[in-house]
């Protein structure tokens, strides 16, 4: 009676093991996003900011993504119900095709836009007022058949109502 004992304890902890082993290598193939740096884009970035902030919008979040061409790169946001954002993706300009999708919390899609890069550009700029206070997801996608890597940059942008008022930088 002893070893059997021994036995399932042993095969219980063998058990919990290898589940472990198995969780630990799984997590080993998450996307991570890596920052990535190119002239055209850094040059697009600076005339859109400041075309928004004379248009009465603040930058809330923005970031450089490398991407692989044909695969999307999701981006999770909070967004509040009332306010007015704008979201903002630059693609690489050699890249073929641009596509963004963004989906509510119920996984809905609430947006979708494609460009083809050589005709169309390869911006892809829209508001959007949430109905509901909840987390959004931002998928853009490119293809680019030249190369795998691509680079990429989001921002979310805020419209300040007339009643706030604007951040005053101090020394």
């Amino acid at each position: 009676m002893q070893t059997f004992k021994i036995r399932t304890r042993m095969k219980n902890l063998i058990f919990i093991l290898l589940a472990f082993i198995s969780i630990h290598s799984s997590a080993q193939d998450v996307i991570h996003s890596r920052s990535c740096s190119n002239t055209t884009i850094s040059s697009q970035i600076d005339s859109l900011k400041k075309s928004f902030a004379q248009n009465g919008f603040v930058l809330l979040k923005e970031a450089s993504i490398a991407m692989e061409s044909e695969y999307e790169m999701p981006v999770v946001v909070p967004l509040n119900e009332g306010n007015w954002y704008q979201i903002v993706f630059i693609g690489d300009p050699s890249s073929k095709l641009h596509e963004v999708r963004m989906f509510d919390y119920d996984e809905k899609q609430v947006y979708y836009q494609k460009l083809y890069g050589y005709s169309q550009g390869n911006i892809i700029s829209y508001d959007f007022q949430p109905n509901h206070t909840e987390w959004h997801m931002i998928k853009p996608v490119q293809v680019n058949k030249d190369k795998k890597d691509c680079c990429g940059y989001i921002m979310l942008l805020k419209k300040v109502k007339e009643s706030e008022p604007l951040a005053v930088l101090s020394k």
